[in-house]
């Protein structure tokens, strides 16, 4: 039996202690969502669902990474007696940024972040999870905007997590918006295991730190490979990536501000600094460590 994403981290510690996220909004950024059992009843866990791609009106996902994803932070499912999400009952918003080839669209991407700016009060969305990455430089003056609507909703006062992409071993493969000194970047802590799912992805694949303007990342790792979760037509599958790693962080975080609602995101983020489980890998892949949930939430 696969061992969920959750137990590898300890959230089922927090779960056994009454921490599910309950009432936290994350947004995703994605290829959209497919209303998966996992997230029943989804009148109430899906918060929002809005398509700046094709713009439709019933929740869907052409391409499967997102639904994915979303699982990861979220899914309400079970494998034995262990969730498989990390905060199945943190609400969902998904934004469908990303084609059916999960491909991004960089203006649907931009009125994305440009919504949550708009409406995450509405929503009570306090974390933003964007498992998109590009390898562009942020000397183009896409990636500049993106930059500053990430870093936005960052000043909003909301948590944002961001994969750090899967070009690495080399040095400076932080994908952007990746880059971005104030967001929380999150790479894959297991990238040298053996990959089953995604034979595109070169052992080490983990974006590495410094960025061009010689700022550390990532900030945190999290397990991505071979990461067990919500697929289409209520099937489940296995995907590995950066982008896997990320919904775990942000599940995490969902977990921490249900203990202790009153923490701004510069207070999870320097909690998250201080309690992670150091790796025997450099800085410039695992940056402050591992993360533990036990850890996080102080839990016995």
């Amino acid at each position: 039996m696969i061992q969920p994403v959750s137990a590898q981290i300890h959230a089922d510690l927090a779960h056994k202690n009454g921490f599910l996220g309950d009432g936290i909004g994350i947004a995703f950024l994605d290829t959209g969502l497919s209303p998966h059992r996992d997230f029943s009843p989804v009148s109430q866990r899906i918060e929002a669902f809005v398509d700046f791609v094709h713009h439709k009106y019933e929740c869907y996902d052409d391409n499967s990474h997102g639904t994915h994803i979303t699982g990861i932070a979220c899914s309400a499912g079970r494998t034995g007696k262990d969730y498989i999400g990390i905060a199945p009952k943190a609400h969902i918003i998904s934004l469908k940024v990303l084609n059916s080839l999960g491909n991004g669209v960089p203006s649907a991407f931009i009125h994305g972040l440009q919504w949550i700016h708009e409406n995450y009060r509405i929503y009570q969305i306090r974390i933003v999870n964007i498992s998109i990455g590009s390898p562009g430089t942020d000397e183009d003056q896409t990636s500049r905007e993106i930059l500053r609507q990430v870093n936005q909703l960052w000043d909003d006062g909301l948590i944002v997590c961001i994969a750090g992409g899967n070009h690495g071993p080399r040095p400076q493969s932080i994908s952007i918006p990746g880059n971005s000194h104030k967001i929380i970047t999150v790479g894959s802590s297991d990238d040298s295991l053996k990959i089953w799912g995604n034979r595109r992805l070169p052992s080490h694949y983990s974006g590495r730190g410094p960025t061009r303007s010689c700022v550390m990342k990532p900030d945190v790792v999290a397990p991505g490979t071979n990461i067990y979760s919500c697929s289409l037509h209520n099937r489940y599958a296995v995907k590995s990536g950066t982008s896997m790693a990320t919904p775990v962080v942000s599940g995490a975080m969902a977990l921490l501000l249900e203990k202790y609602p009153y923490y701004t995101n510069k207070d999870a983020k320097k909690k998250l600094k201080f309690n992670c489980d150091q790796l025997n890998t450099p800085k410039s892949h695992q940056g402050w460590g591992r993360i533990n949930v036990q850890k996080l939430l102080e839990l016995p």
